[in-house]
């Protein structure tokens, strides 16, 4: 088990050191620790048959729903009604764009599922704003980022029914309402954070908007708005399930995009397609893939490994809890959200079901954590996305992140060791 453990972490890390691309290291470690115990053919196959095993799941056809629906929402102009909404709720105040900023990336993150479409459309919108009115531009892109990370534990974030097929078969509608009170805890800590600097940097109030104007963007906005109360009202109210859902929210998306606000064209279409392909093919290989570097790690008795050392390192919950948050939180820096759900969730949910935390909480707890991690050096995906929108360098950005990334890691304690904050709101509606 030991060398199995050396040759699938060191493999791994070395394919990631010299940039191959993060599913085929996961891939190419799998395969060649398979070797060292199985024949090539035999582990070919093997390798294979997990892969498709790994994606052959009915929940997973909401994923590349998802992901055209949030492309149609970025480029169908929603990002830029939602802006103007969220100033009409809090651009007069003291550092108002900011807070704009957090709000905005709150409703589109809610909206599309993908921090990255978040952090690129209201990036493109909020920082050279944000830069005209005498904000620091590595603020705002620090600002944007951690922001568009609270996103994802918002519906319909796809990265939750990833979980729910990781942890085997926790309720999506019971995840995707319970994502609401962490994402939203966490997007308040940040406001916070926004309130503090304002005060002390002497942010500038944004520009009162007229009563008139202020219905009229308002009443724009509410169409966007209303794909949010569709999807999951209907969900809630037993009318659809997630996966149909995601159909609901490309024909809505749609929609708006082409009929009510314009914004996209039947020329644009074939372009937006092929790039939903395009992401779904990367979303899919990343769960083939890690879904058979989960198996390889049942099938050396890697986990239950782990979970014997993790009792035997103490028996108070809480001490334990901390442990798994700082190991997800240093994995976090170097894997995507999207294997490191799918290859720990089989690792650390049979060590906190025994202590007696619900496959749900620990989901908003193992989420959260990854969030986080988006934003984090050196592997954070949005982190790049948000250097790139707003033209400056991660080493300029790491400054203002510090007190974010406090802020979040607050909300994390809390979602960690208060069950409420994420068992409530799907234990009221019946969903869990």
């Amino acid at each position: 088990m030991a060398l199995s453990l050396i040759v699938l972490l060191g493999s791994f890390f070395l394919l990631m050191a010299i940039n191959v691309p993060i599913s085929i290291s996961i891939g190419f470690a799998t395969l060649l620790t398979m070797l060292l115990t199985i024949d090539f053919g035999p582990a070919a196959i093997t390798m294979a048959q997990r892969m498709a095993g790994g994606i052959n799941s009915f929940a997973l056809l909401a994923i590349p729903f998802f992901i055209l629906s949030g492309l149609l929402m970025g480029r169908g102009g929603i990002a830029y009604r939602l802006i103007e909404f969220a100033k009409v709720l809090l651009g007069r105040v003291p550092g108002g764009l900011a807070f704009v900023n957090v709000i905005s990336c709150a409703l589109f993150g809610s909206i599309s599922g993908s921090a990255v479409a978040c952090t690129s459309a209201i990036g493109s919108f909020m920082l050279p704003t944000m830069a005209k009115e005498g904000y620091d531009k590595n603020f705002s892109g620090a600002l944007t980022v951690t922001a568009s990370a609270a996103g994802m534990l918002l519906p319909p974030s796809n990265i939750l029914i990833v979980y729910s097929l990781a942890s085997g078969g926790v309720s999506i509608a019971a995840l995707f309402v319970g994502g609401y009170l962490p994402g939203f805890l966490t997007l308040f800590a940040l406001m916070v954070v926004v309130g503090i600097y304002a005060k002390v940097k002497g942010f500038p109030a944004g520009e009162a908007v007229g009563f008139r104007d202020g219905v009229k963007k308002t009443l724009d906005a509410i169409p966007s708005l209303l794909l949010v109360v569709v999807i999951i009202g209907g969900i809630i109210g037993g009318f659809f399930t997630a996966t149909e859902a995601s159909v609901i929210a490309v024909l809505y998306s749609m929609f708006l995009s082409m009929v009510v606000y314009r914004a996209v064209s039947l020329r644009d279409l074939p372009g937006i397609l092929v790039k939903s392909v395009e992401t779904t093919a990367i979303v899919m290989l990343l769960i083939g893939t890690s879904t058979a570097m989960s198996w390889m790690l049942s099938y050396e008795n890697i986990p239950q490994a782990i979970s014997q050392g993790l009792v035997g390192l103490s028996d108070n919950p809480y001490v334990i809890m901390m442990t798994i948050n700082l190991i997800v939180l240093l994995v976090g820096l170097f894997m995507d959200m999207t294997p490191a759900v799918l290859i720990f969730t089989p690792i650390f949910l049979p060590v906190v079901t025994e202590m007696g935390m619900s496959p749900l909480h620990f989901g908003m707890i193992l989420i959260l954590n990854l969030s986080i991690s988006l934003c984090t050096p050196p592997v954070g995906a949005i982190l790049f996305v948000g250097c790139s929108v707003a033209k400056t360098t991660i080493q300029q950005m790491v400054k203002p992140l510090l007190p974010m990334y406090f802020a979040m890691f607050v909300v994390l304690m809390l979602v960690t060791y208060i069950p409420a904050i994420s068992e409530f709101l799907p234990r009221y509606f019946g969903l869990y």
